[in-house]
């Protein structure tokens, strides 16, 4: 597995070694012993599976207790995934990273707990999985506007 660092403490691209023939591949997509020499040492309790189709967009999601880490990753399709720094006393605070997540690229998003979360679909439909260190509470659950002006998120919707 490959680390590759982000303009945002904490957040990480993963690169997982693909062993591919003529019948397919087969890749780790997690492995607890890898992820904690990578420094990701928390304890994932949900699998989440999310299905959209094109131009949908998810997000921005967080909750204000409970809050969730979460490693992203794409099975099929092609996203933009988003991480948005709401850490007050962090240097990158109200700034965010955007990486495209691919079944073909096969990279994964770690997003720390302290980070608002969204993605938008740029292929036709994708299959988004991705593990969280807590559980789903509704009632903790608060968005931000995928829009909101004094983030200036490019969704690259041209």
């Amino acid at each position: 597995m490959k680390k590759m660092e982000t303009s945002l403490e904490g957040v990480f691209i993963l690169e997982p070694r693909v062993f591919g023939d003529t019948r397919g591949f087969f890749l780790e997509s997690y492995n607890e012993q890898v992820m904690a020499e990578l420094g990701i040492r928390e304890h994932f309790v949900q699998d989440n599976h999310s299905f959209s189709q094109r131009n949908v967009l998810r997000g921005l999601h967080y909750q204000v207790k409970h809050q969730q880490g979460k490693l992203v990753r794409v099975a099929v399709g092609e996203i933009l995934d988003v991480a948005l720094d709401l850490r007050e006393n962090s240097a990158s605070f109200g700034k965010w990273e955007a990486v495209r997540l691919s079944g073909e690229n096969k990279r994964m998003l770690w997003i720390p707990i302290g980070f608002a979360h969204g993605f938008r679909v740029i292929s036709e439909n994708v299959h988004v999985l991705y593990k969280t260190t807590d559980f789903y509470y509704p009632e903790f659950e608060r968005t931000i506007a995928w829009n909101d002006p004094d983030l200036k998120i490019d969704w690259q919707l041209d």
